[in-house]
């Protein structure tokens, strides 16, 4: 009877303290919840450092002195799919290179040198830009604004170069900006034109609109009709001009000699 009691009240104390720890950790399950949730946006917060670029030839307009520092819009590593193996001693060390089958990393980069008040840029819409594009070495290939004219472009929809379908993220109307677009966001491999191949571009561009429908078709230049030929003026003839004289009398036809005798 008395080794009943005793387990008795041993059940009885270790139920209790069973249940005051059970009471206790839902309270501190509670508490624990506001400081992991404030936390949150200081893990998935990223600030864009400062990168370097490519030297840039002095004939590019040169930014203001308080213009900000080059960032990255994104970097792209493209990793190949395929793996070189039993590589005679014979080839090159440069063998993957000249495959092409190499990682390589390039990134989309910019500095906003005005930053605008207008509408931000959304996919899918029309802007009108007014753009300057160089070549590292200076050389201006085109110019919207030597033109006197801007561009309207499609955004997002495949009708530029890459670096131009993704380099306004971020901008506002009445925002300008400098881009700098590796060859494979511009125009890869292949010379265009005036632009070599493998060239890196410069690009000053500023927002100057944003419109959900396209600008209107612009009417095709009717051509000049051509001017009437004109007719040669007749020479007034001379008033001192003689008379057209009249046709020459036949010659008499003389008699018919006499036979001689």
């Amino acid at each position: 009877m008395k080794l009943t009691c005793a387990l008795l009240l041993l059940a009885a104390s270790a139920t209790a303290t069973l249940a005051a720890q059970t009471t206790t950790k839902p309270a501190a399950t509670t508490a624990a919840k506001p400081a992991s949730s404030a936390a949150k946006p200081a893990v998935h917060t990223a600030t864009s450092a400062c990168v370097k670029l490519p030297e840039i030839s002095p004939k590019i307009p040169a930014l203001s002195a308080g213009a900000p520092c080059a960032k990255h819009l994104y970097t792209i590593t493209t990793v190949p799919a395929v793996k070189l193996e039993n590589v005679s001693p014979l080839e090159s060390a440069t063998l993957k290179a000249d495959l092409g089958i190499e990682p390589t990393s390039f990134s989309l980069d910019y500095i906003d040198t005005k930053v605008g008040t207008g509408e931000l840029a959304g996919a899918h819409s029309y802007y009108s830009i007014h753009y300057s594009g160089y070549l590292l070495d200076g050389t201006k290939f085109d110019s919207s604004l030597d033109r006197g004219e801007p561009l309207s472009v499609a955004y997002g929809q495949h009708q530029v170069i890459p670096g131009w379908d993704t380099g306004f993220a971020g901008m506002r109307v009445g925002g300008k900006r400098r881009l700098i677009i590796p060859y494979q966001l511009a125009y890869g491999a292949t010379a265009h034109g005036p632009i070599p191949a493998k060239s890196t571009l410069i690009f000053d561009v500023e927002l100057l609109g944003i419109s959900e429908t396209p600008p209107p078709a612009k009417p095709k230049p009717v051509a000049p009709a051509p001017a009437p030929t004109a007719q040669p003026a007749m020479a007034p003839k001379p008033e001192s001009a003689p008379a057209t004289p009249p046709p020459a009398a036949p010659a008499a036809t003389p008699p018919p000699t006499s036979p001689k005798p």
